[in-house]
């Protein structure tokens, strides 16, 4: 059973190649990038060819990616390309990504029952949470980072296994509360042996809320906001906190994906505290060899006076390898400034590392934070930490300093073999950095309009490096999504010259807008669709805007795969679903 793959590689007998999307920010290095799309140029998105076109409703906010799987045989209702979504309501949603009028789910599974009810922000607040008014979520948190699928079959399973997809949930019972895994099956959501599993855990160590020489995992306390990354078998899961609220840590855990066995067990801060794991979302990132790269928030920094002690690593990047069930800190970049950090609550962890694909002998890792800045740090030796500066790195940019960065870098290598990465700090502009060894050029391309906090999470689409394929995908806030829910706006634009906006969900008000904005979410962008989640209670589906319009699906399809170009699209008819 091989688990480390490219989430763009799944290739169903029947189907013609189609890019998959697995997991969060589309691959191991949380690129953003769907470099296989060809449908969606710089010519084809514009507010005449491209909108809205229909909707999948669904029972709760959407703070998990959408994932997408082409070429799913359902038992009994033939084979769909698939797109997933799992809500902050306990529920996890399969639905038809291709055909309009195929509204409900192809299967759907809830963790709900009489008596079992999701996390919600009301038990934050009665815990004490950002003083008894808990806004960071508004409502349920049951399920929040994003899910990841293994698309191998799994052991022991009947002939015609296409994958398992992982996620976490979170219950409130009978006044208890619980974060589980759960393995369930792509085709039927039928949880796989030994799934779920209820999430506790331990380590040595004398730091906050500590008792006996042991600091405790705590499930309500605990807040599970990064993505999973499935890496050589075993799923990875991360944690940070809701609003501070303390004690608390930066909990990473791996569980076997076959048998849910809990392997390895990392604390960031046992002899201190805080430093969560949370990354806007961002999952860690993973190489060849399986090693972890991911970024930690404010919190405790060395030990027994010596800051480079690996112990407590707070404000730090980290790279994790695993031997055994110990986790080891094998490299990691703390910035000077730590203390003012800290100070000014402006963690370092609240991006994921982008690990740059191809960047010669130095391999590359782009990360930031709250400050503004961003670091480009050698993966494999990161450089520590040093009084003073951080000459020791690569690189240091600063985007847009004191303007928080919450969604993580992108990155496309363009016609010509120019490669860029973009970010979009909050309150500013969308900036693209050219790559020319062994950083990056310190004055960037900007676009001409500007983000609220927390400024725009991206994406990326593209044939390859074909000249006018290249978009960036930006969701964007038009006020400040800090503690309350607002509207939102979807922007495409043109990744070789990004002052070109070629579309936005304004321009046709009546046919595209978003409605409320998904915080920390981005759309997932494949096979000519980009599929947007909102807190709206919907999925909402961009693509081609076509005429005429082609006959309805039947209600029940063979089992003979087919392509989105061979079915049914309802396009103009149901754009305002």
């Amino acid at each position: 059973m091989k688990h480390c793959f490219s989430a763009l590689a799944f290739l169903p007998l029947g189907l013609a190649a189609q890019p998959a999307v697995l997991m969060y920010h589309n691959d191991p290095g949380r690129t953003g990038a769907n470099l296989q799309e060809t449908e969606l140029t710089t010519s084809s998105v514009n507010v005449g060819n491209f909108g809205k076109i229909y909707s999948r409703p669904v029972d709760d906010q959407l703070y998990s990616q959408l994932l997408y799987m082409p070429s799913v045989d359902i038992p009994g209702r033939g084979v769909h390309n698939v797109l997933f979504a799992a809500t902050v309501n306990d529920t996890v949603y399969a639905f038809d990504a291709d055909y309009a009028d195929q509204t409900g789910p192809l299967w759907k599974r809830s963790f709900l029952s009489p008596g079992v009810v999701p996390v919600s922000h009301a038990d934050l607040s009665a815990a004490g949470s950002c003083g008894g008014n808990y806004n960071d979520f508004s409502g349920n948190m049951g399920i929040v980072g994003t899910p990841v699928i293994d698309p191998t079959p799994y052991p022991g399973s009947s002939e015609g296994d296409q994958g398992t997809i992982y996620l976490v949930a979170r219950t409130k019972e009978s006044g208890r509360f619980f974060q589980r895994l759960h393995a369930l099956d792509v085709r039927t959501g039928a949880e796989r042996p030994n799934s779920p599993t209820i999430i506790t855990a331990s380590v040595a160590g004398t730091g906050a809320g500590s008792a006996n020489g042991q600091v405790a995992f705590n499930p309500l306390t605990q807040n599970q906001r990064p993505g999973l990354a499935l890496v050589n078998g075993v799923v990875y899961i991360g944690w940070a906190s809701h609003c501070d609220l303390g004690p608390y840590h930066g909990w990473l855990m791996g569980y076997d994906a076959t048998t849910l066995q809990q392997l390895v067990v990392f604390n960031d801060t046992p002899d201190g505290s805080n430093g969560g794991i949370w990354m806007g979302g961002s999952p860690p990132s993973y190489d060849e060899a399986g090693n972890l790269f991911l970024s930690t928030g404010n919190g405790t920094i060395g030990a027994n006076g010596n800051p480079s002690d690996t112990r407590n690593r707070g404000e730090s990047f980290l790279k994790l390898t695993r031997s055994g069930s110990t986790m080891n800190v094998t490299s990691f970049f703390t910035p000077f400034n730590y203390q003012d950090l800290e100070n000014g609550d402006v963690d370092l962890g609240s991006a994921g590392l982008l690990l740059m694909p191809g960047s010669g002998g130095t391999q590359l890792a782009v990360g930031a934070g709250k400050q503004g800045r961003l670091y480009v740090v050698d993966r494999d030796n990161m450089g520590g930490v040093q009084a003073g500066s951080d000459s020791q790195i690569i690189q240091s940019v600063d985007v847009n300093l004191n303007n928080k960065i919450m969604g993580g870098p992108v990155y496309w290598e363009g016609p010509g073999g120019v490669r860029k990465f973009y970010v979009w700090a909050a309150n500013t502009s969308l900036k693209a950095y050219t790559f020319v060894g062994p950083g990056f050029n310190v004055t960037p391309q900007n676009s001409t309009m500007s983000a609220s906090n927390p400024g725009a999470m991206l994406s990326v689409s593209s044939n390859g490096n074909t000249a006018g394929t290249g978009i960036v995908w930006a969701m964007c806030p038009t006020n400040d999504a800090n503690q309350q829910v607002v509207t939102g706006v979807l922007r495409a634009l043109n990744a070789e010259n990004i002052t070109q906006e070629l579309w936005n969900s304004t321009q046709n008000s009546t046919r595209d807008p978003i409605g409320s904005y998904a915080k920390f979410n981005q759309v997932t962008v494949t096979n000519g669709r980009v599929y947007v989640p909102t807190f709206s209670n919907k999925i909402l589906v961009y693509g081609g805007i076509q005429t005429p319009v082609i006959p309805a699906a039947p209600d029940s399809l063979t089992s003979t795969a087919v392509s989105k170009t061979q079915v049914h699209l309802v396009w103009a008819d149901n754009a305002n679903n």
